[in-house]
């Protein structure tokens, strides 16, 4: 079973999307900010992080860039969740080290075709 870490701070939003992931297979941490994430990447190796990009205490950006940073944790595919869809957001995601980009609300078909793509292409390397 894929383990994923989903980062997001409105509850609302992270239990939808939680029952939605676990109803598909996956098995789901949680995170609530950017702090929390790169705590519980570090603790509990997730194949796959989803990370909304506007979070309190240390934003998805600066958490993404730490990971990336980090040797440690800087294989494991993160895909930037926000509400922002213009072209310019999906650029400024990719470039804080985001390996894709989803916009919200979610869609969630899409979403498990992304995620199965990078959990794949991360375990062939």
């Amino acid at each position: 079973m894929k383990k994923i870490l989903l980062v997001e701070d409105n509850d609302i939003n992270r239990e939808m999307l939680r029952r939605r992931l676990v109803r598909k297979g996956y098995e789901v941490l949680e995170a609530v900010n950017g702090q929390e994430a790169i705590i519980k990447t570090r603790s509990d190796s997730p194949d796959l992080i989803l990370m909304d990009m506007s979070l309190p205490i240390m934003d998805g950006w600066e958490a993404t860039t730490r990971l990336k940073a980090d040797s440690a944790t800087q294989k494991i595919p993160i895909i930037g969740l926000t509400a922002h869809a213009m072209a310019e957001d999906k650029q400024k995601v990719l470039q804080a080290g985001c390996n894709d980009y989803a916009s919200k609300p979610v869609e969630l078909d899409n979403l498990v075709l992304m995620i199965e793509r990078h959990t794949e292409s991360a375990s062939r390397k």
